[in-house]
């Protein structure tokens, strides 16, 4: 269990999220605009007159984002609301053009309902983090303070586009229930986990670096062993693994020692300072009453039909978890390199072309994604190099890596030539792993006897060095199997050489 030492003893963290994820589809959620949102495309050009609350405009919803949001609740295995309805929330702020945002509370049924998902807790077990609701609602503008000195302009082109916003549930009826998140670790691990889930079913890019993910954090803090539930805070639009773990430690600190010195902490927003780290209060935590919500009178209650849920379920794709299921208990992968080959649907499909339901080519392929085929993205396009996804590779195909690792298992060639092989194709060589083979002559020497010759010519030239090996400095077999490989080229199976320069050497 994850705990913080504090002054006058342990206390454990309860942190809840808040998960916002970009639906993506071609048009927003409630009007006909463009909803491919992009830094680049210029301000207030994919907006239209319902996005602006223009006189008399009404809001349409868009099915395919409902379709979408069934999708990831299916995906988050959660229940799906028969009967749903959108809300407004009542707020006024620059970037909001209507003064409410229509989203979907808990008191008008959300679309999804209950649900979880699996990550493995601190203690390296599975641990199950409960879902309370996922739900729809548009997204704001965006402000920009800084194109201009005296003046603050605002970017509409956002507004409007689908979110989906998932929530994580704290079960307060029953405090011993410890299925929630209690650790800035386990915190980052359930985010993947979103992301991977909201990629696998083509959600979501679910990419924080262009925002199109991001988290509000609620903290709160309480001694080991203590029932019940103390004051949280609420740390707003997060768009980083690492500042989001960094802003749970410094908050859970600052709340144990308001508590130690006898204050008590108060249900605050706050907002997190990148340069130090630390948190601040932006302005005091709303509650539910404070948005004076109601049913949006311009939109019809959501009926979701039991046909529509299944035909939605048939499309679903193998999950992350079960995929990364499916490598350890299949193929003997590592968890790590499992949530590695995992980490978007793109690589796990470029890793099970390349080992072809071949268990036995299966750890050798994992290991040359992760040390040497993830380490090269500029071979990726462009595209994929913007997204951090596998989806095709400029040079090195999966049939490529498969017949490479094939070729070391028979012992055509041997690790260092198939490095070599492996840059030369990063390179642009034409050809098949085998074809460059080859070309440049890396054939592997298994023959016993021209290895065996080439030992005892070593060994002949060498005596001052054998008879040191001879009378203690084991060591040097080293020296003797890096003249053999320079004598065959490099083409001599290591394994071969060491074994025969073992026995002759004595």
């Amino acid at each position: 269990m994850f705990t913080i030492k504090g002054k006058t003893g342990e206390w454990e963290l309860v942190i809840g999220l808040e998960t916002h994820i970009e639906v993506l589809s071609k048009s927003k959620l409630f009007s006909g605009a463009s909803a491919d949102y992009n830094p680049t495309v210029a301000p207030n050009t994919q907006v239209s007159m319902v996005d602006v609350a223009m006189p008399g405009m009404l809001p349409v919803l868009n099915e395919y984002c409902v379709e979408q949001a069934i999708r990831m609740g299916l995906g988050l295995n959660a229940e799906i609301s028969r009967h749903s309805r959108f809300a407004r929330k009542q707020y006024f702020y620059p970037d909001l053009p209507q003064g409410y945002q229509i989203s979907q509370p808990p008191e008008v049924a959300p679309i999804v309902g209950r649900g979880h998902v699996e990550i493995i807790g601190d203690d390296g077990n599975p641990k199950r983090i409960l879902i309370e609701r996922a739900h729809l609602e548009q997204d704001a503008g965006k402000l920009k303070h800084d194109v201009h000195p005296t003046k603050s302009f605002a970017d509409y082109n956002r507004t409007g586009v689908a979110l989906l916003e998932i929530v994580t549930w704290l079960d307060t009826k029953n405090p011993e229930n410890n299925s929630y998140i209690s650790s800035p670790d386990e915190a980052e691990k359930y985010l993947r986990e979103i992301r991977e889930i909201a990629r696998a079913l083509g959600v979501s890019r679910a990419n924080m670096e262009e925002g199109s993910m991001r988290a509000d954090v609620n903290v709160s803090v309480r001694r080991v062993g203590e029932t019940g539930f103390r004051t949280r805070t609420e740390t707003k639009n997060m768009v980083s693994f690492k500042f989001i773990k960094s802003a749970i430690e410094y908050e859970a600190r600052r709340q144990i020692e308001i508590y130690e010195s006898g204050g008590n902490v108060s249900q605050d927003t706050m907002r997190y300072n990148q340069g130090d780290g630390t948190t601040s209060v932006m302005r005091s935590k709303e509650d539910a009453l404070d948005y004076r919500y109601f049913p949006d009178p311009d939109l019809l209650p959501l009926n979701i039909s039991d046909d529509m849920i299944e035909r939605i379920r048939a499309t679903l794709p193998e999950l992350p978890a079960a995929t990364r299921v499916r490598y350890i208990t299949e193929y003997g992968l590592a968890e790590y390199d499992a949530a590695r080959l995992t980490e978007t649907a793109d690589i796990s499909h470029w890793f099970d072309t390349a080992v072809g339901g071949d268990k036995k080519r299966a750890k050798a392929v994992a290991n040359w994604m992760i040390s040497e085929l993830f380490a090269h993205p500029e071979n990726w396009d462009v595209e994929n190099k913007k997204s951090g996804t596998v989806n095709e590779m400029r040079i090195i195909t999966p049939s490529d890596l498969a017949e490479l690792v094939d070729m070391i298992a028979a012992n055509d060639i041997n690790g260092k030539q198939a490095k070599e092989i492996f840059i030369k194709m990063l390179d642009g060589e034409i050809g098949t792993p085998r074809e460059i083979a080859k070309r440049y002559g890396m054939q592997q020497i298994t023959d016993t006897s021209a290895i065996e010759a080439a030992v005892d010519a070593v060994i002949a030239a060498n005596a001052p060095q054998v008879e040191q090996y001879r009378t203690g400095k084991v060591g040097l077999l080293g020296f003797f199997v890096g003249n053999v490989m320079k004598a065959t080229h490099g083409q001599a199976n290591p394994a071969v050489v060491n074994e025969m320069l073992k026995k002759k050497l004595g």
